[in-house]
């Protein structure tokens, strides 16, 4: 067993020990939304959902994400806004005992709030479409990220009227980014079946895939760290994401391939091995199902 796998093991005995209800957000008396930071690792940092809206800003690091069923890969300055009920996490690429200090800024506000302000203050209907458009999660782009992510630190550094005027400034940004600055992230039929038990055995699941995507992932192995036969898993996971666990697998392998191709200028050969597909023809295939194009035309396209 490798020293990722034993934690992944540790990791399952601990969660599956432990009743993981949906994330309970408390509220803040003295502000009409609730700011906060966390570092990662961290006990809130995991898969989770909660009827609150979240904007969700990175501050520092890389990393895989995962919001309903859609899965990508996240650096600084990455802006997501998710609607309530959907589940979510962000999982950095670490090295072994290292901390992210305070790498996540979090806003979190009820639906409710909205609708009774807006009936006080009419110009706040202009939220409302976007508000019904998180419920697939949107990922913000470009200047509309950039802006909305000072914005977010804005909100951080200052309270009462001036925390306030941030937080219209913010939503301003958000409901005037354009078409090409916004990614809708869970396809619009997406429906998990989420308990305590389904959220820890998920969580479980993504570290053991995220940490291990590019080199051999087995359903087999994944099923017994969770104390499952794996045809039963199998049914159970498909019921707790909405997707089979080789979709998973997939979506995160080419995931990464996405982010090497825009980066890098590694062989698309290589990059194929490295991402953890065997077959090169496979991978071109799976890639042009995904992305509707090619690797090599995604490439010149993205680096033109």
């Amino acid at each position: 067993m490798t020293a990722a796998d034993g934690a992944t093991a540790r990791l399952a005995e601990r969660l599956l020990g432990m009743r993981a209800n949906r994330e309970v957000i408390p509220p803040d008396p003295n502000h009409s939304v609730r700011w906060h930071q966390h570092s990662y690792p961290s006990p809130v940092a995991r898969w989770n959902y909660h009827p609150e809206y979240e904007i969700h800003l990175i501050r520092k690091g890389t990393g895989k994400f995962i919001v309903g069923d859609h899965i990508g890969t996240f650096e600084a300055g990455h802006v997501s806004l998710v609607g309530p009920g959907l589940p979510h996490d962000w999982v950095s690429d670490l090295e072994p005992g290292e901390v992210l200090d305070n790498r996540d800024a979090v806003i979190q506000f009820e639906g409710t709030w909205v609708e009774n302000a807006a009936s006080l203050v009419p110009e706040l209907a202009e939220v409302k479409p976007l508000l019904e458009q998180s419920a697939r999660g949107i990922e913000f782009l470009g200047t509309s990220a950039r802006d909305a992510a000072t914005a977010i630190e804005a909100m951080g550094a200052s309270t009462g009227l001036e925390r306030l005027q941030h937080l219209f400034a913010l939503f301003r940004v958000l409901t005037s980014a354009p078409e090409e600055n916004r990614r809708y992230l869970a396809e619009e039929w997406f429906r998990p079946q989420l308990d305590g038990r389904a959220a820890a055995v998920v969580d479980i699941v993504l570290e053991y895939v995220f940490s291990n995507h590019a080199g051999s992932v087995k359903m087999s192995e994944a099923a017994s760290m969770v104390g499952m036969q794996e045809a039963s898993f199998s049914k159970y996971f498909k019921r707790a994401t909405g997707q089979n666990f080789s979709d998973l697998v997939r979506k995160l392998r080419l995931a990464h391939a996405r982010r090497l191709l825009e980066r890098t200028d590694k062989p698309i050969s290589d990059i194929c091995y490295e991402v953890g597909f065997t077959n090169l023809s496979n991978f071109n295939r799976h890639f042009l199902n995904d992305a509707g194009e090619t690797p090599r035309h995604y490439r010149q396209r993205i680096q033109t």
